[in-house]
């Protein structure tokens, strides 16, 4: 289990200078993006444009602050306004999408899950909850204290963990407190 503070992730300018990633977690460990089984990363989105496609990649995205953004693909007929806080989008990153703020600068909550290898379920929760048993996941406070078994979480504080079965007991702290909940089911390789 690896711990973090979102105030201390590290950002990567992106190449075409449109924002920034700040990557939380990436399994296995040092695999590039053509290798990865899943990652989870926060963005900062500055300028509208092109979203990188991801072929054989599953995407699901989520407003934490912000205006937001309009994602849209003309060939597929996708069309989603990401205007509302906590609210999680999936959709396919074989998907050549653009991208255009609302408003101002927006960041988003993004996890990226190699569809072959894994299956990625991103919910938000608001209230006391056991979870089942995962191999792989993220937890994370949006608002408000939170308990994770023996864990206290701040706003921005989470924790991570794969290849290591974990299963956990929450409780918010606080009112209108919210945690993302994001879980990793690994796909059964055929031999």
């Amino acid at each position: 289990m690896q711990r973090f503070s979102r105030a201390q992730l590290q950002p990567t300018p992106w190449k075409n200078g449109g924002g920034s990633t700040h990557e939380i977690a990436s399994w296995p460990p040092g695999a590039g993006f053509e290798a990865f089984d899943w990652r989870v990363s926060i963005a900062t989105i500055a300028a509208g444009g092109p979203f990188s496609v991801f072929a054989g990649v599953d995407r699901t995205i989520m407003l934490l602050e912000g205006d937001g953004v309009r994602l849209h693909a003309a060939d597929s007929g996708l069309d989603h306004r990401l205007d509302t806080p906590f609210a999680p989008f999936a959709f396919s990153g074989d998907i050549a999408l653009d991208c255009a703020l609302l408003g101002g600068t927006s960041n988003d909550f993004n996890v990226m899950s190699r569809r072959a290898r894994c299956e990625a379920e991103v919910r938000v929760l608001a209230d006391a909850q056991s979870l089942p048993v995962a191999s792989g996941g993220l937890l994370m406070s949006l608002r408000g204290r939170w308990q994770a078994g023996d864990q206290a979480l701040a706003v921005g504080e989470g924790l991570w963990w794969a290849d290591a079965v974990m299963a956990w007991t929450l409780t918010p702290l606080d009112d209108d407190a919210r945690l993302v909940d994001v879980r990793f089911q690994t796909k059964l390789q055929e031999t």
